[in-house]
């Protein structure tokens, strides 16, 4: 079984900064992606930003320039460095990650969120 723990957000004020971490820990074989998704209150769950196991990295168009998205393998850990944050930014932050267990049969699993609240 493979879970992920996310930590790192909290209240900050508009222009501020934070940095998400995303640990994954379990069984695991191998990670291909991890990505970083966002929910705000009464909207859909949008995908932030997402890094594969050869570091390419991509973002949603609203973060672009302001967010930075990183991985390290050997600690299975994803982080989301945050700048510029904005009360556009609010909501429940949650990591996923893709990859493979020691039984070599594939996961997708998912964090169980952490708040990320901007003030104006």
């Amino acid at each position: 079984q493979v879970q992920l723990v996310e930590s790192g957000g909290g209240l900050v004020q508009a222009g501020g900064s934070l940095r998400l971490s995303c640990v994954a820990s379990g069984s695991i074989f191998s990670i291909n992606g991890m990505s970083w998704y966002r929910q705000a209150p009464g909207r859909q769950r949008e995908l932030v930003a997402a890094v594969t196991d050869g570091d390419i990295t991509s973002y949603a168009d609203s973060v672009k320039g302001r967010f930075t998205i990183s991985r390290d393998n050997a600690k299975n850990t994803a982080y989301l460095q945050m700048y510029g944050l904005k009360p556009e930014d609010t909501g429940v932050y949650y990591c996923n990650a893709d990859g493979r267990n020691t039984r070599f049969m594939t996961f997708n699993v998912w964090g169980q969120g952490t708040q990320v609240t901007v003030s104006s």
